[in-house]
This record gives C-alpha cells, structure tokens and sequence, in this order.
C-alpha cells in the first residue's frame, strides 16, 4: 500500500534488508517471518507489549539518494489476513484507513516491481537528489489522490484506523469470523500464576480475549460472555486494583490498566448482553437511532460510542422515568428558576427526543419533566449579567419555565425546536409511530353516552360506556356510601388539602416540581382520591398512555377470546384476587381484571402471565380506571420491577440475591443465623413479587405501594430491612425454618394503618396464621419512617450494582438447574453417563449459543423458546448438527460424512421444523455408541428410507449408474415415482387390512369407556419392532453400500471389511432377485409390460448379456463411485496412478461379488463410458434379511459390536479453542445443501 512518504532518520534499525537498487530498498521488519534469532524476538515482544504490531507494517519501501542521509518511507506491506490497508492518512503507519484484500509478501513485491518499471529508467536521467526526492514523492502523492478520489462516492467507515487494524487483529489471533465484532481493547496484565503477562485485551461482543506475547512464550485466552458467573473490581495486596473475571471451572484477574473504571463499565455491559442472551435469547443489535460523529474519532470504536450511549441513555430512563424507546440527545449544566422557593436551583438539562428534563445538582431539591407535546413556546429571554443566557419554556397549561446560565443557548433552542416539529399534536389523535394500533373509539376525549355511542360500543368488550372506564372500583363502591365525618375522614381531607395546595404552588400534572415536600407528602400517605392519578404520574405511564391514545381499547379486542396458556391461567386465578374484597366478589371486578390481564398478555407474550400479576392488577383497578391499570403494569413489568414476572421470576430472584447481600451488610449476625436456618430465601420471593400486598394488611401495604412509585424498589429493600430489624430477637431465639416463618407472618400480619377512612378489609393471611397471644400492632407509618432512618443510605444506583452482580449469579445458577434437569430426564432414556450427558449438554449449548451472536439460516429467537421444557428448549440446525455430527459420532464416512449428517438430521427432525433438540440429538447419538448390533443396524437401516433418505437423493442413486455416459434416459423420474409409489402400497398393506376390519365397528355407538381405552392405547409408548420396519428398493440399497462402503475407509481391518460388504452386498442381491420371483407374481410381469411400453428401446450395443446381473453391477457401479468420491482428492495424476495397484475398487472387483459382466458394459476407472441400466423396481430386501446377511461375515459383526468411547471426541472438541473460524452462515448453508 503506499503511504504518505515520511522522513525515517536510521533504515537499519529493527529492519532488514531484502532487496535493493540505487534508489529504493525492500525491507522487512525483525520478528517477522522466519528466522530472526534473539533480536527477532526481542523484536516480535516489543511489537506486542507496545501494540507496535498493530501500527508497523511487517514490510517497507524506502527511498535513497546517494548523498543524503535521510530516507523516505514510501510504501509499506501489511501482515497476514484476508483484508489489507491500501492507504494511510498523514500521520502514516499509524491509522490505516481503508482495506483491500492481497497478500502482504504479494502486494509490497508488486508495489517494487511497478517502482522498477515505472520509476527507476525515469529518475536515473535526473542530475540532482533533490529532484528526484520530489518527483517520487509528488509521483506517490497522486497515487493516494486519485485513490482516495475514487472511494469518495463510497460510505465511510465510521471507525478510526488503529481501531480497524485492532480489530483485524483480534480476528487473525482468535479466529474470529467478521460477524465479531470489537468494541475495544486495552493494555492490561493477565496473572497466570504468580505471573503477570503484559499483553492486550480485547472486549468484543461475545468474548473476552487476551494476547501476551513475551520472549517467545504466547499466552491466548478467550472467554465466552455467556460463561461468566462473577465480574469484581477489587484491590488485594497480590493483585493491586484488578479486575476478577470468573467462570464455573477458573477464574482470571487483569490488572495494571490505565483506566479501570472504564474497562469494567464496558465488561459489565457486555456481561449484562449476554445474561440477556440466555435469558431471553435477545441478541446485540446496534441502535440505528445513535447519530454519527461529525469526525473520526480517535481509539473510539462506533460500537464503544453506542455503549456509551446505552449507558447514558438507560441512566437518564430511570433517572426520569422515561419509555425504553427514549433516546438522550445531550445534556448540559444550567440553572432553574424556582418561583416557589425564589431561587436559581443549579443543576442540568436534559434533552430527548420527547422530553425536557431538568435535575438538580443536590438530590431531592428539583426534579422536572417537560413533555414536548406539552409546549408551546420556547424563546431567548434578554440576557443580563444576573441572569444570563436565559431560555423561557411556556406549556399549554400556562406554565412557565425559566433556564438561564446555557453555555451554547442557540444550539440547544435549534434542536428543541427540531424536536418540537417532529412531535405529533395531541389534540390531532395518535400520529405517533410508537403507537402500534391505531385509534379506538375510545380514543381522545371522553364519548357521552348516547343511542349514537351505544351503537358504537355494541360488540365491543371494552369501551368507554363501561363503569370501569371511567372510575376506579373504590370510587364506584363507596360512590353511594354516606359521608364519614369521623377523625379518620377529616385526616383524610386533610391530606388532600395539603396535596391541593402542593399543586397550586408546584403545578399540577406531568409538568409538576417535584421536591424533598413532595417526597413528604408521599412518605405521609396519598389520598384515595388522588392515589391512582399520582401513581400514573410518578411512574411515567401517564405519559405512555397520553401518547398512545385508543391502544388499549383495540388491545382488548385483539386479545378476549384468543385461548393460550396465559389466559388458561389467568382464568385460573382470577377468584383468587382479593377475594376478601367486594369489588372482586362480583362480575364487573372480575370482567375487568380479566382484559387488563389478557390484554397484556397478548401484549408482551415473552411475559404472558405469571402469578402475582392478578394480585397486583387488582389493586391497581381499585383506585384507576381500566386503561390507566394497564399501563401502570405495564411500567411495573417492563421499567419499575425488570424481569419480575417472566417465566422464571428472575428479576425476583436477583433482587432476592441482593436483599441477603443488603443483610449481610446491614444486620450481620441475623444474616448468619437465617443463612443456617435458610429463611430470607423463602420469605422474600412472595414480599417482592407483590409488593407486600400478599403478606399485609390491605391498607398498610398500599401504602408502601405509594412509597414504591415514588422511591422505586430501594423503598421495597428498606422496609424488608426493617421488618428484620424489628424481628431480631425473637428470630435469633428460633431453631427452625417454621418458627422464623410464623413470627415474621405474625409480624407483618399486624402492621396497621390506623389513619384509613375504607372499611376494615380481613386478611387472610391473618385470619390463618392468627394465634392465642397476638403481638402488638405496628403502625406502618412508623414502620416506614423507621425504614428511612435507619436504612435510608441506600441508593439507587449502588442496588443496580448490586443487581448486576447478582444477575450473573442467577442466571448461571439457572442455567446450571437446567443442565441438571435435562440429565435426569435424558438418563432414563439414553445409556450415556452422567458426565457424558453434561458435556454434550454443553457442547450443544455452546453450538446454539454460537448460532445466536454469529447469525445463521434461522433468527435465534426460534432456536430458544423458554416457555419449552428444558429438553426442548435449546434447538440447532443442519449446518450446526453436521458440525457437532462429524465431531462426536462414530460413523465418519469420509466425503460421505455430510450426506449421512444430514439423513440423520431429518430422521431425528420429527416435528420437521427444521430444528433438532437436545433431546433427539442425544436419541440418535446414542442409538449408535451404546446400542447393540441391531439397534445399530436399525438406525443405519432408517438413514437410508423416507424421511431421512429424500427423493433427490434416491435418484441419485440411478444417476450414478448413469455418471459416464452421454445419453440420460427419459424414464429415471418415472421409475422414481413407480418405486415411491410401491413402497407406499407395501408399507401400508397392513394398516388397509386393519382398516377394513374396523369399518363396521365405527357403525356401532361407542361410549365413553371405549375413548378412554382408546386414549390411553394412544398415549402408551410404541415400541418399534424390526418387523415394523418397511421394505427397502433397490435405490435405497445401493445408497446403503455407499455408506458402508464409506464407513470403513480409516479402519485398522478395511480390506477385510471390503470383502465382507461385498459379500453381504452379493447376498443381498440374490436375496432380492429371489424375493421378487416368489413374491410378486402377476404383477411383475404387469409392471414388465408397462416399463417397456414406456422406456426406449436399447440398441444391441447397450443390451446386457443377462438381466439378473443388472443389479450387481449397479452395486458395483455406485462402490466405484465411492472410491471415486474418497480418492478425489489426490494431488497428482502421478500418484492416482501410483495407487491403482493397491486400490480399495481392485479389492471390491476382486472380492466374492460376481462381477465378470462389469468389464465390458460398466466400468472404468480411466474414465471410459458406463452403460446406464435401469433400476428394478420389484426387487425389495426386509431389515430381517440384511441382518441375518450381516451376521454371516465376523469383520462386520466386529465392527458394529465394537463398544466406542466418547470421551477421546468429547475431548477433543473441549481442547480446540473455543471459538473456530467459520464461514458466514449463508455459505455454510449452501455447501451444506450441495454436499447432500
């Protein structure tokens, strides 16, 4: 490639010479290539430690004049690889920036052998040195030029240049095909024992790798993301600030690098994808939303900027409470007037595509959330020395905001009115493209009911005419209740007095200031009458339902009476609600949480439904219409409580992992004490999953649901923590689990809201665990205020660490469950060990999980479906089966081996989707290592008949017989289908003869004893016997002796193992011709008439001299096409015809099979014509009749009651690395396709 010449002061150093002329010389560089001695290694160190390999070419051209000392670099020559840098920019050597592919050695010989035609007769004539300097370099110069003027019109690489050669690097060191990708890399060390090992690490999407090359010992590691089960941070006196990487089998610390913080941020995203990837099977996707730089930035890959990204973005969607599809645009330092305090608040402004966001530098003094559908006017207020670069925001409600202290107050008033166009009016109806429905009747403002609407809403099962459209059910129960002018009632109005007279000073709505009093307003108890609007405001699903008017509505309609699991379960639970409340004890509760319910599930079906969901729906729908209870739980499931309530409550279950870890930290000597008696595992499970609305009293928990909208989950963690706390002597005293269960129930049962004006409502819970001696009540008011004083410190950010943490931990500990059930299950059924199920458990996995991040024939999503059992969970396709095929079974049949990999796919493909489970992988890699002689046979048997044995391949045989010859006859697809059709007919000649039996039986009145018979009979496992099995053709056998044949090639005893297929094959054929005679009668002679009426005629050349040989030499025609398959590869005409003498084919030809009639109308192998004949298609052998043939010969019983052992293949796929460099999945597809 040529590079911008540049000055290089000492040629000799690190470098050695290769060629050279008066004016130019070919170097390479020291430590590369072979040889090198001791400065060549010292070299090839250097180079890896610095990353020198990274930026200096392996190849160089400089040039030289006479009487100067200074040389010009002129072109360089890259390493090995499929891609190569063409050019470099003009800080040179460093940053390469496009590629070309070539090889190094090739492409720096011809840039030297075009310097030497073109070049070196031309500047030869030039009289002085300075001259020819500058020719050469205005020569180089316009070869870059005209290079880069040329890839204009091509779409930059966003990416800098070391990062490219970084990566290229990375791909070339591990194997990695071009779907990894790098995200970045680090200098950092690797401690293998007590050892540092100065090298570098890549972070790519799926791995983590390291390279250390150091005086000629090579260190490489790659660790799969998947497999990581712990990611620490820590400092020890043995590893100073190092970061801790664990697996199952090994953990791995890396220190020493020059930013810590920022590797692990990276790691624990990457760590964080992949949890997600076996959670969920949810794949990296780069965000197409993410905008480009304006310039290349240096060492910053465009994957590094959309972590970045991501971080922030997720950061500012809790910080705020914002949708998932929210993206951050910038934010910047600034100050807010407060007009309720009468001061600048100082904090920063956040920008979105839907919001305007305001925090402020001092927790809880500020917090602000302007919906750009909500404003008006956004101007440049006059600027003063007081207040300077000030931005007013006025909202269509009349209230007005006031920025000042903006550092670049144009740009930011130009992009939050690029936003403002492209938000939707609201008064217009739902034009936003999030919205994945479109509008519903009941969209908009509220419909009055009428004769109009009434026709309307006919039909429909939500719309607004319903009670609970427009009220909570409290508001409809308590509407006609008399007035309460008790104490209880007047705190109430008192409470909201307080909260009115909060919005008249903080605002009222999405746009309110939210502050430390709004904070104590929520810890004192929401009103009823405002619970459900301030509960949709806190959450953020006010603004979700603003924006996706009438969703709901057409949701419902979609989804009531679809039938699935979900709302088979839902119906399950729904009179297990509340059922101590009346608004449950009736239809309309009932009907209500049933859409609000099935409307989700339809919604999200990778959560569907799962129980807890109806407890916490249903007090939902007591203080919010329908509509605003679904989108609430749409903020719990999706934003608020993550992962809580899929299939296997994980998001429970981390934050059950991170409530011991809070104990531990907070309450030590309890935390020892339960871990022994095993109890915070038990009770914490039912206290997060429904927000303690299971475990207390209605009225005291709804108060913590208060808390939680306000606070989040830290709120959750803090009162557990507390109930604990409070409980501390009695739990110590306890010596079992039951006992620190009751006084916890106990504890809980008797938290009281004494401040409540609602009705006493029993708890259930209480009425069952309620003893003679009742301990005193708790008022949950000083149960929170106590949470926060002592348990207070808590953050927010520090429990998403902590989740983090734990997310590995649960996950993997889910995984490994997973293992472990799939082994018990697939013991009973399969005669591998213990051991051996585990390994290829993970050997499977591991082949699933590589479809899932390098991409294949099918998305990964239909691979993984963890609604499945666990058997069925993980699933491969043919391209991934042909590689586990050829690595672990016994029948390697050489070129043969893909065809027979893919017989076997489709006869274990029972569902025929295309996909293969553990569970049928294991079924036939069983049948052929553990079963005896017959089931061997059997399923080798079943490889060559339909399914597994398609119809292209069938007629390949008759192809075979025809590979040599010029003419195809016309009736070869006519035969195929006589013989489909045969077989069809001898196949089920026994179920017509039970049919036929039958028929009068189906005239009689069967009662239910006879279906339940029946049923039963379906449902008892069939055992399949050797008579079961259909006959097999003549097509379908010489197809068999071709994978015998190909079986046998790298045996000890292969020409005895020739003989004796050939043998059989012999027998077999007579077998056949017998059978036919015996068994077909009339018909033969029927068939005989209609193949001559329809097949030309032959000429006296092609006629053979005896028609029972015909399917002898077939069979000797497809074995000389095997042999002509396994010696393909040879590499010279001279070594084919050194090895004829000793060739397999003499030994078959010679064996016991009657071949005499080959040589003058079949064979050769020189490659003369073979005469093509037509298959017989009344010949037929039974499995009875190949199995007794195959016992005759001893070599073949040897071989297939030989017991294998797996372990030496098992062993050797865990000793190659673990990632292999692959082909793209399209062209591993394909070759696939023709190779069968």
């Amino acid at each position: 490639m040529w590079i911008q010449p540049e000055e290089v002061l000492m040629a000799g150093a690190l470098w050695v010479s290769e060629r050279a002329n008066p004016f130019f010389i070919l170097q390479r560089r020291k430590g590369h290539g072979r040889g090198g001695g001791l400065s060549g290694l010292l070299v090839g160190t250097l180079d890896v430690v610095l990353d020198s390999s990274a930026r200096v070419a392996p190849y160089r051209i400089l040039l030289q004049t006479a009487d100067s000392q200074i040389y010009w670099n002129i072109a360089c020559g890259e390493s090995t690889g499929p891609e190569k840098p063409t050019c470099w920019p003009d800080d040179a050597r460093f940053y390469p920036q496009l590629c070309l592919a070539g090889s190094s050695r090739k492409e720096i010989t011809e840039h030297w052998d075009w310097l030497e035609a073109n070049l070196l007769q031309t500047i030869s004539i030039f009289d002085n040195d300075e001259d020819v300097t500058t020719f050469v370099k205005g020569k180089i110069c316009g070869i870059i030029a005209e290079e880069n003027r040329l890839k204009q019109g091509k779409e930059q690489e966003e990416d800098s240049g070391k990062f490219r050669e970084a990566e290229l690097k990375m791909r070339k060191l591990f194997g990695m095909p071009d779907e990894e990708k790098l995200v970045n890399y680090y200098s950092c060390s690797y401690w293998k024992g007590r050892v540092p090992r100065q090298g570098w690490l890549y972070l790519s999407i799926n791995h983590l790798c390291f390279y250390s090359f150091l005086l000629g010992k090579e260190v490489t590691l790659v660790v799969p993301w998947t497999e990581v089960t712990q990611l620490e941070k820590n400092a020890t006196l043995v590893f100073p600030e190092s970061v801790r990487v664990s697996t199952r089998h090994t953990e791995h610390f890396f220190s020493m690098f020059l930013n810590i913080n920022d590797t692990f941020k990276l790691m624990e995203q990457l760590a964080n994808i992949a949890m997600r990837q076996l959670l969920d099977n949810e794949a990296f996707t780069v965000d197409p939303s993410l905008p480009k730089p304006c310039k290349t930035l240096k060492n910053v890959s465009a994957l590094k900027r959309d972590f970045d990204a991501r971080a922030k973005n997720e950061r500012y969607r809790a910080m705020f409470r914002l949708t998932q599809d929210e993206r951050l645009d910038g934010h910047t330092d600034c100050t807010l007037w407060t007009p309720f305090a009468k001061m600048h608040v100082v904090g920063q402004l956040f920008i979105s595509n839907n919001y305007i966001c305001f925090n402020s530098r001092e927790e809880d003094l500020c917090q602000l959330i302007i919906p750009l559908r909500e404003v008006s006017i956004v101007e440049k207020a006059d600027s003063s020395s007081v207040l300077p670069c000030p931005v007013s925001i006025s909202t269509k409600n009349k209230m007005n905001f006031l920025f000042a202290n903006l550092k670049d107050r144009d740009f930011l008033v130009q992009r939050i009115s690029d936003f403002l166009q492209r938000t939707p009016d609201s008064s217009w109806g739902d034009t936003n493209p999030l919205s994945l429905i479109g509008h519903s009747v009941s969209s908009g403002a509220p419909v009055s009911v009428s004769a109009g609407s009434d026709l309307a809403h006919r039909g429909r099962h939500y719309h607004s005419g319903l009670p609970t459209a427009g009220q909570g059910l409290l508001q409809l129960y308590h509407r006609d209740a008399p007035e309460d002018l008790g104490p209880k009632a007047m705190k109430e109005k008192m409470k909201e007095e307080a909260w009115n007279i909060h919005f008249s000073e903080f605002g009222r709505g999405v746009c309110m200031y939210r502050t430390s009093r709004t904070r104590e307003l929520v810890l004192n108890g929401i009103p009823e009458q405002l619970r459900g609007e301030l509960w949709l405001l806190f959450s953020g699903a006010q603004n979700e339902m603003a924006t996706h008017p009438g969703y709901y509505g057409d949701l419902v309609e979609q989804a009531m009476g679809l039938c699935s699991l979900a709302t088979e379960e839902i119906e399950r639970d729904l009179h297990r609600s509340m059922p101590e409340h009346r608004a449950f004890q009736n239809e309309m509760g009932i009907a209500a949480l049933r859409r609000v319910l099935t409307a989700y599930a339809h919604r999200n079906p990778g959560i569907g439904y799962c129980q807890a969901m109806n407890i916490v729906t249903s007090v939902l729908l007591l203080y919010c219409t329908e509509e605003e209870a679904f989108w609430l739980l749409v903020a719990l499931c999706e934003r608020m409580l993550p992962d809580y309530y899929n299939t296997r409550v994980v998001g429970a279950l981390v934050d059950q992992g991170v409530f011991e870890e809070l104990t531990r930290a907070f309450l030590p000597l309890l935390y020892e004490h339960m871990q022994e008696l095993g109890v915070i595992s038990t009770i914490s499970l039912s206290w997060f999953l429904t927000l303690f609305l299971s475990v207390m009293p209605f009225d005291s928990a709804v108060l913590l649901v208060d808390c939680f909208f306000y606070e989040g989950i830290k709120v959750i963690f803090q009162v557990a923590l507390a109930v604990l706390h409070d409980s501390m002597d009695a739990l110590l005293s306890c010596s079992d689990e039951g006992e620190a269960m009751t006084i916890l129930g106990r504890y809980l049962d008797n938290v009281v809201n004494k401040q409540t004006v609602a009705p006493p409502i029993p708890h259930l819970h209480a009425l069952l665990t309620s003893g003679e001696d009742p301990p005193p009540e708790i008022d949950v008011f000083d149960l929170i205020k106590s949470s926060y004083e002592k348990f207070g410190s808590l953050r927010s950010d520090v429990i998403e660490q902590m989740r983090f943490k734990q997310r590995l931990k649960v996950i993997q500990s889910l995984e490994d469950t997973a293992k472990r059930s799939v082994v018990r299950a697939m013991m009973t059924e399969s005669a591998f060990s213990i051991e051996e199920l585990e390994e290829l458990y993970c050997l499977f996995k591991s082949k699933h999980m590589t479809s899932c991040y390098w991409g294949a024939s099918s998305s990964a999503a239909d691979r993984h479906d963890p609604s499945l059992p666990y058997l069925e969970q993980y699933r491969i396709d043919p391209v991934q089966f042909t590689q586990l095929f050829t690595a672990l079974a016994p029948w390697i049949c050489g070129g043969h081996t893909h065809t027979v990999s893919a017989r076997l796919f489709r006869l274990l493909d029972q569902n025929q989707d295309g996909l293969v489970n553990f569970k049928e992988f294991i079924t036939g890699l069983s049948g052929m290592y553990h079963g005896d002689m017959t089931e061997k046979l059997k399923l080798l048997y079943k490889l060559h008949l339909p399914p597994a044995l398609v119809p292209e391949e069938a007629e390949s045989a008759l192809e075979a017989t025809h590979f040599f010859t010029d003419e195809e006859p016309p009736e070869s697809s006519f035969l195929s289908d006589l013989d489909t059709l045969r077989q069809q007919e001898v196949t089920s000649g026994e179920e017509v003869k039970d049919g036929g039996g039958d028929s009068e039986e189906k005239k009689e009145v069967k009662d239910y004893r006879y279906y339940l018979r029946m049923w039963a009979k379906e449902k008892e496992p069939k055992r399949e016997t050797i008579k079961d099995l259909p006959r097999m053709n003549q097509e379908q056998f010489i197809e068999l002796c071709k994978t015998l044949y190909n079986m046998f090639s790298e045996e000890p005893l292969e020409q005895e193992l020739y003989h004796a297929i050939a043998t059989v094959a012999s027998l077999l054929l007579h077998i056949g011709e017998v059978g036919k005679k015996f068994g077909n009668g009339g018909k033969k002679h029927e068939t005989q008439a209609t193949l001559t009426a329809q097949a030309p005629p032959l000429s006296p050349q092609e006629e053979g001299p005896d028609e029972g040989a015909s399917g002898e030499a077939q069979v000797c025609r497809a074995l000389a096409d095997a042999q002509l398959e396994m010696s393909a590869p040879q590499t010279s005409d001279e070594e084919a015809k050194d090895d004829t003498s000793v060739s397999s084919y003499s030994v078959v030809s010679s064996g016991s099979l009657q071949c005499e009639d080959i040589a003058d109308d079949t064979v050769l192998i020189g490659g003369e014509k073979r005469r093509g004949s037509v298959l017989d298609v009344d010949w037929s052998i039974s499995f009875e009749q190949v199995l007794a043939s195959l016992l005759t010969e001893l070599p073949l019983v040897d071989y297939f009651e030989r017991k294998r052992d797996i372990h030496a293949k098992m062993a050797a796929c865990k000793a190659q690395r673990v990632v292999e460099r692959q082909t793209s999945s399209v062209s591993d597809h394909e070759l696939t396709q023709h190779s069968t």
